[in-house]
């Protein structure tokens, strides 16, 4: 049985859909459903069966995982630890201590205890703004300066696991700026292609952030846009490779401006690119990234092989066959 937490959110629920393209349906997702429409990226999915968070986790501490689920003949054979907070902007620090940071370390246990493969989410927001490079290296780990408490919440636990002699065994990825199908549900955390082709339906124009920055124009600012798709396939790799660990960056190895975005997406539309550039938040001026790129060298180097989906071509697929059908991965 593969265990698959935040299966029901964004890049967890892709994984799932993956998995079931690859014939496996012998999966347990762990997810807090709560009021969202989060629900709604399980319908097309098949999975063996689903938990709630909290309850999932009592069954670890008090040691009755295995008293309530039958791992069938291959027993437990991985968790796929995508489940966490992952808004930039939550503030309340206790509350991501206990979900990104001491709730990863009860599983990555769990992983270690029944011999079970551990692959989690970490984030590229541990890079902070970029200053001391973006080389998923252990080793340089305590000179990254994460921007948000969020990216911190993820620089903790990938800091205890090198503490701890972990990562020859488990595997940390540092997912980019991902966007793609399933990700409807994440209200101010869903991607500029979400909220501009919204925008573009509504009023025909869209608005991108002001420059803040002098090297940088409006608009220019530059992101690793990373297509959910691509990412699912860099996460399976290892999933079959228990002698690989370590920290990897999962991105397209590209950094494109927002501007080059936006006129992928009003491509995409057939539409005139129309765009206005719009005062940025205060309390986001000094915690915004104006470049990220990844460096994926390392993950190509133990064997990855797969090839990258264009912006423009990523675009054009999110948006023709999801956002106007108004579909989720599965439906078609």
């Amino acid at each position: 049985m593969i265990i698959v937490t935040g299966g029901a959110g964004f890049i967890g629920s892709a994984l799932v859909w993956r998995l079931n393209q690859l014939g496996r349906e012998d999966i347990l997702i762990v997810d807090s459903l709560g009021s969202t429409d989060k629900w709604k990226n399980l319908v097309a999915l098949r999975y063996a069966d689903y938990m709630e968070k909290d309850d999932f986790l009592q069954l670890i501490l008090t040691d009755q995982l295995q008293d309530c689920f039958d791992f069938g003949e291959r027993g437990l054979e991985a968790i796929l630890h995508m489940g966490a907070c992952s808004a930039t902007t939550e503030k309340d620090a206790r509350y991501l201590i206990h979900n990104n940071f001491e709730y990863t370390k009860q599983l990555a246990l769990l992983a270690l205890h029944t011999e079970a493969r551990f692959i989690y989410a970490s984030s590229a927001a541990t890079y902070g703004d970029g200053s001391q490079g973006f080389v998923d290296d252990e080793n340089g780990l305590d000179c990254l300066r994460p921007l948000n408490m969020y990216g911190y919440s993820k620089q903790m636990f990938d800091q205890w696991a090198r503490r701890e002699g972990l990562f020859k065994q488990i595997v940390g990825l540092k997912f980019f700026n991902v966007f793609g199908p399933n990700e409807y549900h994440k209200g101010d955390m869903r991607s500029l292609v979400i909220k501009a082709f919204e925008q573009i339906q509504q009023t025909g124009r869209i608005g991108l952030f002001k420059s803040y920055r002098s090297d940088y124009a409006d608009g220019e600012q530059q992101r690793d846009f990373v297509y959910v798709k691509d990412v699912v396939d860099m996460t399976l790799f290892f999933l079959d490779k228990p002698d690989l660990g370590g920290l990897y960056n999962i991105g397209s190895s590209a950094a494109h401006s927002w501007n080059e975005l936006a006129h992928a997406i009003f491509a995409s539309l057939d539409r005139v690119p129309a765009i206005d550039y719009i005062d940025m938040p205060d309390n986001l001026r000094d915690k915004y990234q104006y470049y990220t790129c990844s460096d994926v060298s390392k993950l190509r180097a133990v064997g990855y092989t797969g090839v990258q989906t264009s912006l423009d071509e990523a675009v054009r697929d999110y948006v023709v066959n999801y956002l106007l059908p108004h579909g989720y991965l599965g439906d078609f």
